[in-house]
């Protein structure tokens, strides 16, 4: 059997691209894209795509250079997950929440050779260039004559509005100029070898600065597959972009779409009358979000909301959903699968795959189970939970806590430039994710908190996840998160940031914080409780969801508790043992 060797028949590299090129041929005549008024088939939309990669090329692009593009989840950002790696380029979308300076250092650091902004983010695009290009003048000038510049301008194209053309400008070309201009007969440039880059994500910076993650066309391959068939996505699905296609290009469903020949229905803003209007109109069937944009779906105003008869089926990650609110989006007939993940495992890696024996459980169990991040998917060779110092498994008890680890081909290549980095988050054949778990007895996974989110107080970890699903279910609290703030005797405490709802009259200052704090005596160890409570209008968060702690953390340091009166039920020998002040 040695003697078999791979050829060209046997061997083929794996790439999402090959995705598009079948819906073309097999799905033809079938909706590819829907966007207000605008209606795209699958073969159009290769067209439009090889029209894209062929005029690209034409710009003198190379293999591996960076595209980058700043836009919502309009059609042409969906176009650009085939077109830029058709042409052998590397796609970076940027977040389109991110403030000038960070996208300038986003298009240093990539190097990107071109720029695509919708014309919606042309002033933020304006002031980022603004910024690179005094950085650039800076370096020039600091280096001798004959060293290389170190900043890099990109050229810049704007996207118009294809449903509604706006007339905005910053350069020459246009997009719809460039799709007019390419070959629709374009032979896409050939993947040879898999491990080949395909797209460029940086984090979303909730912890530390952003980080370049680089995925393969194998990685982004398997991952599509895989979830695809973890999630059970059907044929002809139609699928709502209430997520934002920058974060880990849409969890890879930017390919996965077009792998199950469905129906992208794009959209520009994700408000509670848009995604209710596109949801009835076309008879939507998946979409993905983080749990914040269940708030907005609940809190949906009577004229914004739309009646529906089929089910949505939703998948969610990004942030630990709280069980209440799982409850609550399904008696709105959307049907929650929980997933856990993270960039560099190309989106979700764990997913809470539904047991047929639960379905006989009451409402409030089977949200709880739902809450948790569950098993691995396909592409991962393994997941764990492990003791950090030792690399031993913690035991499947439901309460002993490690970090969860990760290897498998859905792992990312690396961090671009930053190979010491990379070196540390690949540790002993594991990728470490940094975040705190455990396993129950049943083989399902579930975060407690980020390991630079636990607080410690007086010997105890407390788990701001689980204080934070306590304080989601008091009726008022509309987000919440819980971080640590100095403790003069305990070290730490729990201090807690809420944004609340409006009661009857519209008011929110009826809520206080003596009210949370007995609210919280009620259902928690007093030890968990928090120390402070913080009501803010609104919790600063991602583009994804994803409340940014650090944030919270830099307001809770300048808190100092110093009353030494309450001592914390902690286990009796626990608290015997810590030093007197």
């Amino acid at each position: 059997m040695d003697q078999l060797g791979k050829c060209e028949a046997n061997y083929v590299a794996l790439t999402p691209l090959t995705f598009l090129k079948r819906a073309s041929s097999v799905y033809a005549n079938r909706t590819s894209i829907i966007y207000e008024n605008t209606r795209f088939t699958w073969r159009q939309t290769y067209e439009r795509c090889c029209r894209l990669a062929s005029s690209l090329l034409s710009l003198n692009i190379l293999k591996n250079d960076v595209i980058s593009v700043l836009a919502p989840n309009i059609p042409a950002m969906y176009e650009m997950h085939f077109a830029v790696p058709m042409a052998g380029a590397v796609l970076n979308t940027i977040n389109t929440r991110l403030d000038a300076k960070n996208v300038a250092t986003i298009l240093r650091h990539s190097e990107a050779k071109v720029f695509f902004v919708d014309y919606q983010y042309v002033p933020l695009a304006r002031e980022a260039l603004r910024l690179l290009m005094v950085d650039s003048q800076q370096n020039q000038t600091s280096q001798s004559p004959s060293a290389a510049p170190e900043s890099f301008i990109p050229l810049v194209i704007v996207i118009d509005d294809v449903d509604s053309p706006k007339g905005v400008r910053l350069g020459e070309l246009e997009y719809e100029q460039l799709i007019h201009m390419g070959n629709p007969r374009f032979v896409p440039t050939e993947i040879q070898d898999e491990w080949d880059p395909i797209s460029l994500n940086y984090t979303s910076g909730t912890t530390s600065e952003p980080k370049g993650v680089v995925y393969s066309h194998r990685g982004a391959y398997l991952s599509t597959l895989c979830l695809i068939l973890g999630w059970e996505m059907g044929s002809e699905p139609v699928y709502l972009w209430s997520l934002p296609m920058f974060h880990c290009n849409g969890w890879t469903f930017t390919w996965g779409v077009a792998a199950r020949g469905g129906t992208n229905v794009c959209l520009r803003n994700t408000t509670a009358y848009d995604m209710y209007r596109n949801i009835a109109s076309h008879k939507v069937t998946h979409m993905c979000c983080a749990p914040i944009v269940f708030n907005i779906l609940i809190e949906a105003k009577p004229h914004e909301r739309r009646e529906f008869t089929s089910t949505v089926q939703v998948l969610t990650g990004g942030a630990p959903p709280p069980a209440s609110l799982l409850e609550k989006m399904e008696l709105l007939r959307f049907h929650v699968t929980h997933g856990y993940g993270l960039t560099e495992a190309t989106g979700p890696a764990l997913v809470c795959e539904w047991q047929a024996k639960w379905n006989n459980l009451p409402r409030e169990s089977q949200a709880k189970l739902k809450a948790r991040q569950g098993i691995s998917v396909l592409t991962l060779a393994d997941v764990d939970v492990k003791n950090m110092k030792t690399m031993t498994s913690v035991p499947h008890d439901g309460k002993t806590m490690g970090e969860i680890v990760l290897r498998g081909s859905s792992i990312m290549k690396g961090y671009l430039k930053d190979p010491e980095t990379t070196s540390k988050a690949f540790k002993n054949g594991w990728f470490i994710t940094g975040d705190v778990g455990v396993i129950h007895p049943d083989g399902y996974l579930e975060i407690k908190d980020r390991s630079k989110d636990i607080i410690i107080s007086g010997g105890e970890n407390i788990s701001s996840v689980e204080l934070e699903s306590v304080l989601y279910r008091h009726p008022r609290v509309l987000e919440a998160a819980v971080v640590a703030m100095p403790h003069q005797r305990w070290g730490e405490s729990p201090c807690a940031f809420l944004a609340v709802r409006e009661n009857e009259v519209g008011r929110k200052d009826d809520v206080k914080e003596a009210d949370i704090i007995a609210f919280c005596r009620k259902n928690l160890p007093h030890f968990m409780v928090p120390k402070k409570v913080e009501f803010l209008p609104e919790l600063p968060k991602t583009s994804t969801g994803k409340i940014q702690k650090f944030q919270l953390r830099a307001l809770a340091k300048a808190f100092q508790i110093t009353d030494t009166k309450e001592v914390p039920q902690h286990h009796e020998d626990q608290v015997l043992a810590l030093p007197r002040l």
